[in-house]
């Protein structure tokens, strides 16, 4: 789900000044970060990760675009549960999953294709990041089936794609917002949700959202359509309660998947059936999901430099 941004001196949407990324220490810190990023981009994941920045050519986002700021954060981690869970509240999205994913049993080898698929997008050469697009289109077309109430779904519908599209950008935002180094200011903000739009595009959705007004807007209006279905209370369980974890990781874990909680908005979590205590998120959640993710980030390791 992430793969850090290349280093750059100032970064002109973000309220703050970069820092050059430093080579991971040796040691143990060394040996936690590689084995918490092959965990999330699987066992080709530095190899991925070298062909992804050392590959010579033009990119869909240059260097300094809020894309890779937010893309690059360690965010990216809480963002990501979150947008799982809110993803889950389309029935028609949830019972593809259902379907056609194997998450319960294959968690990781998702979450690296996810992973891959971002980071091929945003930071990788123009062309493997459109051959990125085409596998995914190309998966798309051969998803399709009726949920258990008989309603007919398929992964290429541009009304579903634009579904998990806003989802996605809104939780990676706003988890970047409140856990990211560098939040962005508002221009910024409208700037991510656009370059964002650029790959949305791509992938099929028709009209995607441009700015964070419109990208509320959007996801506003699909409202009518959510409901918590089993499918959706069994993912969320899983996501939340039952990861395939093992023990001493737990505890971060919980604490991240209630900071990721924390970040939908207040009418999803009310249908996902996750309480909404302002006072707890402020004086608990937060400052516990800022400490993991800010550990997340001290253990991953930096990208390699980019050929020129």
């Amino acid at each position: 789900m992430v793969d850090h941004t290349p280093p750059t001196r100032t970064r002109p949407y973000s309220s703050r000044v970069t820092t050059a990324a430093t080579a991971p220490r040796p040691g143990l810190r060394g040996r936690l970060g590689d084995a918490l990023f092959r965990g999330v981009a699987g066992p080709d994941g530095p190899e991925s990760r070298r062909h992804v920045h050392g590959t010579p050519g033009p990119r869909w986002f240059a260097p300094d675009r809020p894309i890779r700021v937010v893309h690059g954060d360690a965010s990216m981690f809480p963002g990501g549960l979150a947008a799982l869970l809110l993803q889950s509240l389309h029935p028609l999205a949830m019972t593809a999953v259902a379907d056609h994913s194997d998450y319960r049993n294959d968690p990781w080898g998702r979450l690296a294709r996810t992973s891959t698929f971002l980071a091929y997008t945003t930071y990788g050469a123009a062309d493997d990041a459109q051959r990125a697009v085409d596998r995914v289109r190309a998966v798309h077309e051969h998803i399709r089936g009726r949920t258990p109430d008989g309603e007919p779904y398929h992964a290429s519908d541009p009304h579903l794609l634009a579904w998990v599209h806003c989802a996605e950008a809104y939780c990676f935002l706003t988890a970047h917002q409140r856990y990211g180094r560098h939040p962005l200011n508002a221009a910024g903000q409208d700037a991510y949700v656009a370059d964002m739009a650029r790959v949305a595009t791509a992938m099929g959705v028709e009209h995607p959202p441009t700015s964070l007004r419109e990208l509320r807007t959007r996801l506003n209006s699909y409202r009518p359509e959510l409901r918590l279905t089993p499918q959706t209370r069994e993912a969320v369980h899983y996501i939340l309660l039952r990861p395939p974890l093992p023990k001493p990781v737990l505890p971060p874990y919980l604490l991240l998947g209630a900071a990721a909680a924390s970040l939908l908005p207040a009418w999803s979590r009310t249908q996902l059936g996750l309480p909404v205590l302002p006072r707890t998120e402020r004086w608990c959640v937060a400052p516990a999901g800022a400490a993991v993710t800010a550990l997340i980030r001290y253990l991953l390791p930096p990208p390699p430099q980019r050929r020129a």
